[in-house]
């Protein structure tokens, strides 16, 4: 079993669901209302868990009744909680989600997420060295993604960068990570370009953009390779993109190769959405393998 350290957000969403949105200084009647957990950090633990890795989780949670959770839910399923830091006087993060009109709108408190500074990642760096790969997201604050990136460097220890939310990083931090799993809107926001195609031979099998339903897009050093994704009756695409990096994590960890990991990665991904959560599709690793094509 690989070893897998995931450093990121976590949270509880708080969903509920209209048939339009307030306006200013108006109440509506909502339709539900749901509490369920999220944070990509959170998601990606999850997701390598039950995708068949050893997680250790490193974050930050609020000591309130949300905390409490946060860390119940993730030891249930059986991930490392020891070194999550429980911060005094600071709420857990939380994601504030109306879901009407056909489309979502999103309040992120990013609460106790805040203190997953590289103060607190260098307490831990032992851990780091007995590491197969990281994952790492960018719902934490920009300076601890960066510290993080060049500790992996520094140590030999493969890591990936999921780029979300969007922002422009650091030329020598893209340089430094194993492996970026960017979806479209992000690899341009990345680059800066008005199409990401054009640079992704630039980056060979390390820059896999994740396209949505049509799938993830790489270039292998000779050719652009597209995988498709496979066909599936979509409930909820909240996630989707967390568990596609953890299990692409989980198989490139293992030594499969890139077209082979990213394609556990794809069927993953696709039967993630089938159920509601960001959690709550997540498959299990014998869902994945007794469905997998090509």
């Amino acid at each position: 079993m690989i070893k897998m350290i995931i450093v990121g957000s976590l949270a509880m969403d708080l969903v509920v669901t209209a048939k339009s949105r307030p306006q200013k200084g108006e109440t509506i009647m909502g339709e539900t209302f749901k509490i369920i957990h999220g944070g990509k950090g959170a998601n990606q633990a999850v997701a390598g868990s039950k995708l068949g890795a050893d997680v250790v989780m490193l974050g930050c949670v609020g000591n309130d009744q949300f905390g409490e959770e946060i860390l119940d839910n993730l030891s249930r399923n059986k991930v490392c909680t020891s070194l999550i830091r429980r911060v005094d006087g600071v709420e857990s993060g939380i994601a504030h989600i109306i879901l009407a009109e056909n489309d979502n709108s999103i309040i992120v408190v990013k609460g106790a997420n805040e203190f997953v500074v590289p103060s607190y990642i260098e307490e831990h760096t032992d851990i780091f060295k007995s590491a197969d790969i990281v994952l790492i997201q960018q719902e934490i604050p920009e300076e601890t993604v960066d510290y993080v990136v060049k500790l992996c460097s520094k140590i030999n220890v493969p890591i990936i960068l999921n780029p979300a939310p969007a922002r422009k990083i650091k030329k020598t931090i893209i340089d430094q990570v194993t492996y970026l799993t960017p979806n479209e809107h992000e690899a341009n926001v990345l680059f800066d370009v008005a199409n990401y195609r054009q640079i992704l031979s630039q980056y060979p099998n390390k820059l896999f953009v994740t396209e949505g339903a049509k799938g993830v897009r790489y270039h292998n050093g000779k050719n652009e390779v597209a995988i498709p994704t496979y066909q599936v009756e979509v409930v909820d695409t909240t996630g989707a993109g967390d568990t596609f990096n953890s299990a692409f994590a989980v198989a490139v960890a293992e030594g499969k190769k890139i077209h082979k990991s990213l394609n556990f990665a794809s069927r993953a991904a696709s039967l993630s959405v089938t159920k509601f959560g960001a959690q709550g599709g997540i498959p299990t690793r014998e869902e994945v393998e007794s469905t997998l094509t090509n």
